[in-house]
């Protein structure tokens, strides 16, 4: 009789928990014409929310969104409701992070921007996720 492989543990995510909320429709992010050059702009949510897609839990972190501006600059209010729309969604931390990323690169097309999400612990393990633009040129991973 085979021995069953141990060394293959799941925690029972899925692909489709990975890809959780990805496929949503967030709100535009507003902007208005820039007037300066050669500055950043930070932008502090201490009051992050959104929820595990696996267990329903709510997550908490700290949201920071740092960026220079091109010709466009972030409304806060439009700002403000679309990280409102992560309030109910499932979706993973490191995902927020880079989404948020995206939308502000479409929204701005900034010199250049960094996201970091600053999660509150979960079992004893806090998780701090950070993503920028440009994306290194170095960067294996599977979006672009």
């Amino acid at each position: 009789m085979p021995k069953k492989d141990k060394s293959k543990k799941t925690t029972g995510y899925t692909d489709d928990h990975a890809a959780s909320g990805l496929d949503t429709k967030f709100p535009e992010i507003e902007t208005w014409p820039n007037q300066f050059p050669a500055y950043e702009i930070l932008i502090d949510d201490p009051e992050f929310t959104s929820v595990c897609p696996k267990t329903g839990l709510p997550d908490f972190g700290r949201l920071t969104i740092r960026y220079m501006p091109n010709k466009r600059c972030m409304e806060l209010k439009s700002l403000k409701e679309y990280l409102f729309t992560y309030r109910n969604l499932g979706i993973f931390q490191e995902n927020i992070v880079n989404q948020v990323l995206n939308d502000v690169v479409k929204a701005t097309d900034p010199v250049w921007a960094r996201v970091v999400g600053d999660f509150r612990p979960r079992g004893g393990i806090s998780t701090i996720v950070e993503a920028f633009y440009p994306r290194p040129k170095d960067s294996k991973g599977p979006r672009s």
